[in-house]
């Protein structure tokens, strides 16, 4: 698989290595217990090739955002409003709820990087659709355009989940995975700081046109991150057989019942969700006070900074225990949640709240990149082989339908007010703390 290297490749690989060395503080040479040793030897350019993809696909989630640019979109080009309401939970539940038929099929394949390429390039490609249609078609054709090429595009977003994890499971060793995933969180995190500070420092709201060339730059992030990807030296791993996938991954559910970890570390990994269905809630409250346009640059930027400053420490800390890491990361979360609600609650009208909802913002962001980078790893780590294949494709169907199941319940609630919404997403916080500290190290 690999290629003889030239007198210059072996002067980039050495200043790899020497670099690999001094970000991962690699000297110890039992790190690569849990991998082949071919893969070992591949550790230092295989570490850069994935932080750079997770960079360029970070960038790309930025750019297209459903919450800001895909909606704005909906609206600039005379769609119905009612489809901007369903772009968040079609891009993360279309993506996480097919993933036990494509690990079924994923798990099949010795070598498993081309399954993040293709995924790659499938979201490369239905957002420069996007781009072509709303530059050709407006009103509700452009609409469900948008809508339908954002289910293809979650397609490819869950071919991508499922490989990602499997094949940095293969390529990096056991006690590298978090700061891997840290530092490619804090490099997008400085992207989308620098895009939030632009469009947010105009005098005059941006174009159609500019939001066009957005969805390109998008597109062409992910294209170039599937030939980063592609470069990645994988080798061949375990298979499960040729059964058929759909069999194969309604069987799969059965790891819910007969593995207990990994049932407890869903339920977690659920009762967290907690930190992510929060933001929005805080941010209606924020609205509420009659802040305006600034204050929702203000919380881009305080997300980008949260992302920034924090990420590369939770990845440091998930290496040393990603168990600790979900607790923590959790426990802030709902400690964030139930303190909003109760100023929300007791003292709604004080003039000095004005920087409490960013600033809250911002905890709330640094403890959801914990809890994602703790749950990240610890899926990583709990398994091998194709089982981890198999954990992740689970393990992402479940939390897809749970998903939708409590965004539904805390807007129910949030019809009573947006406070008790995260009254009941800061318990359930709580409780999500409570079981990743009754799951076992790994």
């Amino acid at each position: 698989m690999n290629q003889p290297r030239s007198a210059s490749g072996d002067h980039d690989q050495a200043a790899l290595d020497r670099l690999y060395t001094l970000v991962a503080n690699d000297e110890d040479a039992r790190t690569c217990t849990d991998i082949s040793e071919e893969a070992c030897r591949e550790v230092p350019g295989n570490f850069f090739r994935l932080i750079l993809a997770n960079v360029l696909s970070k960038i790309g989630d930025l750019l297209i955002n459903p919450k800001t640019v895909l909606a704005w979109l909906i609206g600039a080009v005379g769609a119905p409003a009612a489809l901007a309401g369903a772009l968040v939970p079609i891009r993360e539940s279309g993506s996480l709820i097919p993933q036990l038929v494509i690990g079924a099929w994923v798990r099949r394949h010795p070598v498993r990087k081309g399954f993040w390429v293709l995924g790659s390039v499938i979201q490369g490609v239905c957002v420069l659709g996007m781009a072509l249609a709303v530059w050709h078609w407006e009103g509700l054709a452009a609409g469900l355009a948008i809508v339908g090429l954002l289910v293809i595009f979650s397609l490819g977003r869950g071919f991508c989940s499922v490989a990602m994890k499997d094949v940095q499971g293969k390529c990096i060793p056991k006690s590298r995975r978090g700061r891997l995933t840290g530092l490619a969180s804090t490099f997008s995190g400085l992207a989308t700081l620098a895009v939030g500070l632009f469009l947010f420092g105009q005098d005059s709201e941006p174009g159609l046109r500019f939001y066009s060339l957005l969805l390109v730059a998008a597109g062409l992030a992910w294209w170039l991150a599937a030939a980063v990807f592609a470069r990645v030296d994988e080798f061949k791993g375990e298979t499960a057989g040729g059964g058929h996938a759909l069999r194969e991954a309604l069987g799969s559910l059965n790891l819910l019942v007969t593995d207990a970890p990994f049932r407890n570390f869903v339920i977690a990994r659920a009762l967290l969700m907690a930190s992510a269905l929060g933001s929005p809630f805080l941010v209606v409250l924020a609205q509420e006070r009659g802040q305006g346009a600034a204050l929702l640059g203000g919380f881009l930027v305080a997300s980008s900074l949260a992302s920034t400053l924090s990420a590369t420490l939770w990845g440091y800390m998930a290496d040393a225990s990603s168990r600790q890491v979900m607790m923590r990361g959790g426990g802030l979360a709902a400690l964030v949640c139930l303190a909003v609600a109760t100023v929300a609650l007791f003292a709604p009208e004080r003039s000095w709240l004005g920087g409490f909802y960013p600033v809250a913002f911002f905890v709330l962001s640094v403890a959801h990149s914990g809890v994602r980078i703790g749950r990240k790893t610890y899926l990583v780590d709990m398994a091998g082989g194709t089982k981890r294949t198999d954990y992740t494709a689970v393990s992402n169907t479940v939390i897809g339908v749970l998903l939708l199941a409590v965004g539904a319940v805390s807007t129910g609630v949030s019809l009573v007010g947006a406070q008790w919404a995260l009254v009941f997403l800061g318990l359930m916080g709580a409780l999500g703390t409570f079981w990743s500290w009754r799951l076992r190290e790994v």
